[in-house]
């Protein structure tokens, strides 16, 4: 007996309608980052030019990055807000996960063109070559940009959270790495503009630091969202949970099978619970329904939970214990 397919046609509707405000909010503000990317984009790059400086042209890259990812994060979503059809039976939310890999795999990119960029310079100076100094365009670029990006991540971080999307949040931290390689680049071209000499390195350099903070980032994000693609369970604490809403159902003498996921921004399990054998199949189909409601306030009202119920092999001395494999 399957408990979690029972969807009605109303409650269908207020997922879709959710879905729909999840969408609008969500490509709201990735709208207004892909706006302010842009021009980020546009000034770093003339002031990197025009300023000599090799780290606000890295920097200026890392904000194009930002703008493709942008792009990518609103066709994610735009997909992912698609509801349930015959040949997508849990909905399209792996595409959102999707749209998350790929920002990690974007940052890991620009971490590796940054580090290689500053890297040949570096090595350029010490061979005997000059490096040009860069002018003081380029560091009013860099603080521009840091304001601009600290404010747009913790803008988009807010939303990212209240909205539970993945790719909404790795887009929020996209802008705090390049936040950070802006206080990078900062850094490098006030000490080449203020020092000169030799500190003329110093703009280089930054390029090559910066890139290990985007490097780290860019880690944690693909890690997280590539093991979701491989249906990794869900965390410890929610598989815990979900464990004590099966123990504590009455009627339950207990479970096995248990198996979990997450489909992109709602939670699935999939397990079998053990009732008394002399339950009639209404009585049975009840403790089903009971335990997907107490799931569904737990994990999401959109999770998927399907409860196959099986009559308990020992029902007389199932007070000894509840089993959970």
């Amino acid at each position: 007996m399957e408990g979690a397919g029972d969807i009605s046609k109303g409650a269908l509707f207020d997922y879709e309608e959710n879905a729909d405000t999840r969408y609008s909010r969500a490509a709201h503000v990735t709208k207004i980052s892909m706006i302010l990317n842009f021009l980020l984009t546009s000034f770093k790059f003339a002031a990197g030019i025009l300023g000599n400086s090799s780290a606000m042209i890295a920097d200026a890259a890392h904000s194009l990055s930002d703008f493709i990812t942008d792009i990518a994060v609103i066709v994610g979503l735009k997909i992912a807000r698609k509801p349930r059809d015959s040949t997508h039976n849990y909905g399209h939310g792996k595409i959102e996960t999707l749209a998350a890999a790929f920002i990690g795999l974007v940052l890991v990119a620009a971490a590796f063109g940054i580090f290689w960029g500053g890297l040949q310079k570096v090595i350029t100076f010490y061979q005997g070559e000059s490096l040009p100094e860069p002018s003081k365009i380029a560091l009013v670029a860099a603080i521009i940009s840091i304001v601009s990006k600290e404010w747009l991540y913790r803008y988009t971080i807010v939303c990212g959270r209240e909205l539970n999307s993945d790719a909404v949040i790795a887009n929020a931290w996209d802008h705090r790495s390049d936040a950070l390689s802006s206080i990078g680049t900062m850094i490098g071209i006030g000490g080449a503009i203020f020092l000169g000499g030799h500190w003329v390195v110093l703009d280089p350099i930054a390029a090559i630091v910066l890139s290990f903070f985007i490097f780290k980032v860019a880690f944690d994000i693909s890690y997280k969202n590539l093991n979701e693609l491989l249906e990794a369970s869900l965390d410890s604490e929610t598989y815990r949970n979900i464990e004590e809403i099966l123990i504590s159902t009455e009627g339950v003498l207990g479970f096995h099978e248990l198996k979990t996921r997450k489909i992109g921004n709602a939670m699935a399990a999939d397990v079998h619970i053990e009732v008394d054998r002399e339950l009639n199949i209404v009585d049975a189909h009840e403790i089903s329904m009971q335990i997907e409601n107490r799931l569904k306030e737990t994990c999401g009202k959109n999770g998927h939970f399907s409860i196959h119920v099986e009559p308990c092999s020992d029902s007389e001395n199932y007070s000894s214990g509840v089993s959970g494999k």
